[in-house]
């Protein structure tokens, strides 16, 4: 693959999100093109396009554009679809999945057809394989008569970092949890603690942050299986290392004994447990760690998903009032689905941010400045 600056990639994140990508992103020395809803584009090489899969910790998955033509029916496409150079890309030994979405605006509108003739064309043309369960996936969009080809370059979703196989009930994934962190101010220095850790994610996310160890390190990608990928210019470019040493601590509580042997054991893997401390606790009785203050951040239960939402009312206000007479100084951010919960804690919250869909509900990150 040689260094081709024109490429086009498009980093996939939860719509809400795309704003604060964007920013990880440019701080991560990418070069933002554009935001658009569900995504960031970015411009860069195959080796830039390897670096946002190991390092954007925000991004659900990377696509790469590997072309474009204009089809106006079944005929055209299918014509068009063989002469396409699929070889500079994609491997015969490989199989591919091919998905399909056309628009409105397209006189190709059945998805189906679609997806039929370019499979077609890439088995009887290229020499291609094709299977439901293929680890590189082929996404055609149709829009305005145009076929824009894309190919996905994660694989599986980047919030599967690799190190995570012990979770909870309800577990938040590492891109929404470092996106969070984002929004509350989070850039490595401050200590976070997290009074409902479950399996660990905020705390792990942050200690790995502070730590600047690349997200993707210990996974695979589906660009590895790529036409005329380099190994060795990819091993080079992946480090196991860490790339900053943190001057704080990161800390989280669950009053399930459970789920904090999960997180230290998360922990572990990541190979960050000399940053992290877990303890058993309820959230009510928490008191600050020694130090400089930072961010408190937690997902507790919404109600929808497990337990009684009436009973969660004292929970949350219980929380709420624990960290109004003993976090003096801290910021606080409160993920939830319901708006009356968070304010049952009666915190300061700043205006209200986006709703992000999660696991079938739509969540938002209640933020405070530091409290008084």
């Amino acid at each position: 693959m040689s260094a081709d600056p024109a490429l086009t990639l498009f980093a996939i994140t939860l719509p809400g999100l795309e704003a604060t990508l964007a920013d990880e992103a440019r701080a991560a020395g990418f070069d933002v093109r554009n935001i658009t809803p569900g995504g960031v584009t970015l411009a860069g090489d195959w080796p830039e396009l390897w670096r946002a899969n190991l390092e954007l910790r925000g991004a659900t998955r990377i696509l790469v554009r590997i072309g474009e033509f204009m089809a106006f029916h079944l005929a055209q496409l299918d014509k068009r679809a063989r002469k396409f150079p699929w070889g500079d890309v994609l491997r015969a030994d490989v199989p591919i999945r091919v998905e399909v979405a056309t628009s409105r605006k397209s006189k190709i509108y059945h998805a189906g057809a679609a997806t039929k003739r370019i499979e077609t064309a890439l088995i009887e043309s290229a020499g291609m394989q094709v299977a439901a369960d293929a680890p590189v996936t082929l996404k055609v969009r149709i829009d305005d008569n145009r076929v824009i080809l894309s190919v996905d370059t994660s694989g599986d979703p980047l919030h599967k970092r690799g190190h995570k196989t012990a979770v909870g009930k309800a577990p938040m994934r590492e891109t929404l949890a470092a996106m969070f962190l984002h929004q509350c101010g989070f850039d490595g220095s401050q200590p976070v603690f997290d009074p409902m850790c479950g399996s660990g994610t905020f705390v792990i996310e942050a200690a790995e942050i502070a730590a600047n160890l690349q997200a993707g390190r210990a996974r695979h990608f589906a660009f590895e299986q790529f036409a005329g990928f380099d190994p060795a210019a990819f091993a080079a470019l992946r480090t196991h290392a860490r790339r900053n040493t943190p001057q704080a601590q990161f800390y989280g509580s669950d009053r399930d004994q459970g789920v904090i042997g999960m997180a230290t054991s998360n922990a572990e893997r990541a190979a960050v447990s000399d940053l992290a401390t877990f303890q058993t606790a309820n959230a009510g009785e928490i008191t600050p760690p020694e130090g400089p203050s930072g961010i408190v951040i937690v997902n507790p239960p919404y109600g929808a998903r497990i337990g009684n939402k009436k009973a969660l009312y004292p929970v949350y206000g219980r929380l709420g009032q624990v960290l109004r007479e003993r976090f003096s100084g801290w910021r606080v951010g409160i993920v939830t689905s319901e708006g009356g919960l968070a304010n049952a804690t009666d915190l300061p919250f700043l205006p209200d941010g986006p709703t992000i869909a999660h696991g079938g509900l739509r969540i938002r990150l209640y933020r405070t400045d530091p409290l008084p």
